[in-house]
Order: C-alpha cells, then sequence, then structure tokens
C-alpha cells in the first residue's frame, strides 16, 4: 500500500503492517489507519503515520525506556475490545512532545497496540504519577544505559 505523508513523501507499507485504532485517537475520531515509520533498526523513537492524513504524523516511543516503572492497567473489558490474551501481545506506546530542551511523553495517555492483531487504543489514565508532558530526557542527551539509570534513579 502507498501510504502519502508530508514528511516522507510516498512510503510503501504492507497492509499486514497497518494499525487500526477503531475509535481514532483522542482529538482525530475520524483518523483510524496508521502505520509505524522506523527511522533504524536501533531507533527508539519511531513515527505513527495516520494512512488517512498525509499531514498528520506523531512521534512516539517506547516509555518503558525511560520509565522503567511505567505499567498502563488494562481492565478485561479493554483487553477483550482490543482481542488481547496475553501481557506480551500489548505494544505501549507514547506520543512525544519537545518542550524547550526536553523530550515529554504523554503518559496519562498511551497507546496500546495488540501486535498480533494490529488494533489499538489510545487510553485515559486516571493514575496522577502521570501527565501529559512527563518528561522523558533532554534534547541532545544520548539515550544510553547512564541515561536509563538515571531514569530509575530519579
Amino acid at each position: 500500500m502507498e501510504v502519502r505523508t508530508s514528511r516522507f513523501g510516498v512510503v510503501n507499507i504492507e497492509d499486514d503492517r497497518i494499525i487500526t485504532f477503531p475509535k481514532g485517537l483522542l482529538g482525530f475520531p475520524d483518523c483510524k489507519q496508521f502505520c509505524l515509520l522506523e527511522p533504524g533498526n536501533d531507533a527508539c523513537f519511531f513515527w505513527l503515520q495516520s494512512v488517512d492524513d498525509a499531514t498528520l504524523a506523531f512521534v512516539v516511543t517506547d516509555p518503558s525506556l525511560f520509565v522503567p516503572d511505567y505499567t498502563v492497567p488494562m481492565r478485561p473489558d479493554q483487553a477483550e475490545e482490543l482481542g488481547i490474551t496475553k501481557a506480551e501481545d500489548a505494544q505501549i506506546f507514547c506520543i512525544v512532545n519537545k518542550v524547550g530542551d526536553q523530550l515529554t511523553g504523554n503518559l496519562q495517555g498511551p497507546l496500546v497496540i495488540n501486535t498480533m492483531n494490529r488494533t489499538g487504543e489510545q487510553f485515559v489514565l486516571a493514575d496522577r504519577r502521570w501527565t501529559t508532558r512527563h518528561n522523558l530526557v533532554k534534547v541532545g542527551e544520548r539515550v544510553t544505559r547512564e541515561t536509563e539509570a538515571k531514569a530509575m534513579s530519579a
């Protein structure tokens, strides 16, 4: 499938790489199909590109790389709706923003994706430990084991 993007031009994506968010994302209820664009094999940041709107893409990451104790509680009805039967079938991402010299992640609104059937949903967490702009890393700081150790001790 050819996916038109405003950042990368036309990108060829296999149909089985399309992720469907039946409810869309918060603020974008009409955009339901996305694909993950990986800048490299060892990248920790990805583009979540809308298939429905070439101008809509989000930088996302696995929040556990930066916040090791981050977990997303899932009710049985949520797991059933996404078709998740085993925890390891769920991949968690957060949307990343740049605020000043800091990269922040929306840990209050994680994206939960069933890696088996490629469906996802943006959850809204009530846990006050997590914010929509949770500090992840300073811009220019390399993400290394040292960075991860610092994040774990904070």
